[in-house]
């Protein structure tokens, strides 16, 4: 019966008895096999014994089971096949409980994957499915590597922001490096469609009174501040629906500051946050959940909170042209958080650049008020819950090596903010896995830069639904907390994990063979806490990208799984001195599923590669 589907299936296009490479890649299409022209086309070479450029029925059969019946699938299959022709649902169920941990798998569930996945249809009526269909299931999303129920919003959106990692760029509006490359919008529509909740926005006065955004004291090309809102609101919630904060570098006079202010409102209308829930002084930030479709300024603020609530319910807007308080507006430059501070250092703030904050627009400001960091100590005494502060990747850094246990302490309470060091002309990035272990909340990376700090930010925040929101782990947001990177001998559920690289299917050909060969092999790394960084690799497959086959183990103990990524790097070592990427994936440990998976490789760009992937078998447990 599967032989005659199968011949059913290409009879009408062997009618004049041999076909070319266009109805071959036709007949694959009508077979829903995804695949890589380069490797059709070697096989097609390879399978065209007259070198006519035709191929006969036989040959066609060839490549298809070339590229579709893989040994590693037949395995499986025979195991639990009694007749090694099919699998009853009593066989399937067996499989996905034993195999694919699915314990509470039954004949129903089985029967419902057969009559999703099996083509032939007097099989399917009879309840079974062949190797074809059973190909098909191993193939979809069912056995992906990723969780299926964390590609949702599956986590609880109703604490406070500050208990959340969200997803931050840094100078969005780049698009190249930081020095002479363009400002575009796309910066900004890009960054929100792949999860970015936090933009910066870096103003500057414009002319005809209208402000610009750019990297200031650059060549970096201009932007209107009334275009970058604009775009944000068109593309805001595309992808998720929790809050955006807009991170002003504000660099305007006071003028300008309400152009600025007007075109928020304007603009932004209904979905920008002008007051707290309630017009209640808050005690603790408001949810995720809470400020669902909603649109917050992040800049200095003149006054307290409190003032601003008074003001609005005493209506007196009409004097806030005359109400500005002599403050910095970039939270990245070193000015004072308080009037006290600022009394203290009036002597040693001369020479710093000041800018006088619009009422207007600090009104605006209502959960995000940015304050400088001044120490751990200062913020616990005088920081408000809804002030927050920037600080530089260096002193960060610092931070973390002389007081981690502290820096955690600041981040259960204050959404901190990093961002690269200003040398990073290149619009390089930093690790952001350091911060993210002492539960800073804003990681801003350039995303425009690929490499290895965008893999690990993009693996991470597939997590939750692709929200832009992850819910920090418990021992990050309990209050009483006592984590710190550097000692993990508590409880935090550790973990042994196990990775068998079993194969690869149609790589990417090498960048370094002129005949789209590769000679691959596997990388895995773990980051995270650094007690857990780890790497490890497979044997070098030669001269085979279209179906490596490597069938080796890999332990690795984990002491902090909830903080964990897991990065699969594919390379060709067909040079000497140098490895050629091929592809990657990156994705959270407690986010893989157990069993037979399959790894969907992404390019440096982050852009799916399919059907190019590796065949695994993952398995993990609590010590």
């Amino acid at each position: 019966m599967e032989n005659k589907w199968f011949m059913d299936m290409i009879f009408d296009e062997f009618r004049s008895g041999k076909i070319n490479i266009d109805k071959t890649l036709k007949l694959l299409n009508k077979f829903e096999i995804s695949y890589d022209f380069v490797h059709v086309k070697k096989l097609f070479k390879k399978n065209d014994t007259q070198k006519s450029g035709v191929i006969t029925m036989e040959e066609f059969r060839a490549i298809y089971r070339t590229l579709f019946h893989r040994p590693e699938f037949s395995e499986l299959f025979g195991t639990y096949s009694a007749n090694k022709k099919t699998l009853t649902p009593a066989n399937l169920a067996e499989f996905l409980r034993k195999e694919q941990f699915e314990l509470d798998a039954n004949e129903g569930r089985a029967v419902s994957l057969i009559n999703k996945f099996e083509p032939v249809d007097e099989v399917r009526k009879n309840k079974e499915m062949t190797f074809e269909g059973f190909i098909r299931y191993m193939l979809s999303d069912l056995c992906s590597i990723f969780k299926a129920q964390h590609k949702t919003v599956y986590q609880d959106m109703s604490f406070p922001l500050c208990d959340y990692y969200i997803n931050s760029s840094h100078n969005t509006y780049l698009i190249a490096d930081q020095l002479v490359g363009p400002s575009h919008l796309w910066g900004y529509a890009s960054a929100l469609k792949r999860g970015c909740r936090c933009l910066e926005i870096d103003c500057w006065d414009g002319p005809n009174n209208e402000p610009v955004v750019y990297h200031g004291h650059t060549l970096t090309s201009k932007i209107t501040f009334k275009d970058v809102i604009n775009v944000i609101q068109k593309h805001a919630f595309e992808t998720s629906d929790y809050p955006i904060v807009l991170s002003l570098e504000n660099h305007c006079k006071p003028e300008q500051q309400e152009v600025m202010a007007t075109h928020l409102t304007d603009i932004l209308g209904n979905l920008l946050i002008t007051s707290t829930i309630n017009d209640a002084i808050p005690s603790s930030l408001p949810s995720p959940e809470e400020l669902k479709f909603k649109i917050m300024v992040k800049n200095k603020k003149v006054g307290t909170l409190e003032e601003t609530l008074r003001r609005k319910g005493e209506k007196c807007r009409d004097e806030i042209g005359e109400l500005e308080e002599q403050i910095a507006s970039d939270d990245e430059i070193d000015c004072q958080p308080s009037e006290t501070h600022l009394a203290k250092k009036k002597a040693d703030s001369k020479n710093k650049v000041k800018v006088k904050v619009a009422m207007l627009l600090s009104d605006l400001v209502i959960y995000t008020a940015s304050r400088s960091f001044v120490s751990f100590e200062d913020s616990k005494a005088n920081q408000k819950c809804y002030q927050n502060n920037s600080i530089g990747e260096v002193k960060g850094q610092k931070l973390i090596k002389k007081r981690a246990g502290d820096f955690v302490t600041h981040t259960l309470h204050f959404i901190t903010r990093i961002y690269p060091k200003g040398t990073r002309a290149d619009s390089s990035n930093y690790d952001p896995q350091e911060f993210w272990n002492v539960g800073c909340q804003m990681v801003a990376l350039n995303f425009q830069t690929t490499g290895i700090p965008m893999d690990l930010y993009l693996g991470k925040f597939q997590d939750n639904g692709g929200s832009g929101y992850i819910l920090k782990p418990d021992f990050l947001r309990q209050r009483d907390a006592t984590f710190t990177p550097f000692n993990v001998t508590g409880n935090y559920n550790p973990v042994t994990l196990t990775v068998r690289i079993i194969s690869g299917y149609q790589l990417p050909p090498s960048n370094l063979s002129k005949s789209n060969k590769a000679d691959p092999l596997v990388l895995i790394e773990i980051h995270g806490v650094p007690v857990d960084m780890a790497k490890q690799q497979t044997s070098v497959i030669k001269n085979n990208a279209l179906n490596p086959r490597w069938n080796e183990t890999f332990t690795f103990t984990v002491q902090v799984p909830d903080l964990a990524l897991v990065r699969f790097i594919v390379e060709d070592r067909m040079a000497v001195t140098a490895n050629d990427f091929l592809g990657q994936y990156t994705l959270p440990l407690m986010s893989m599923n157990k069993g037979y998976r399959h790894v969907p490789l992404v390019s440096k760009l982050g852009v799916s590669l399919k059907p190019a992937s590796l065949f695994v078998y993952i398995w993990y447990f609590q010590q």
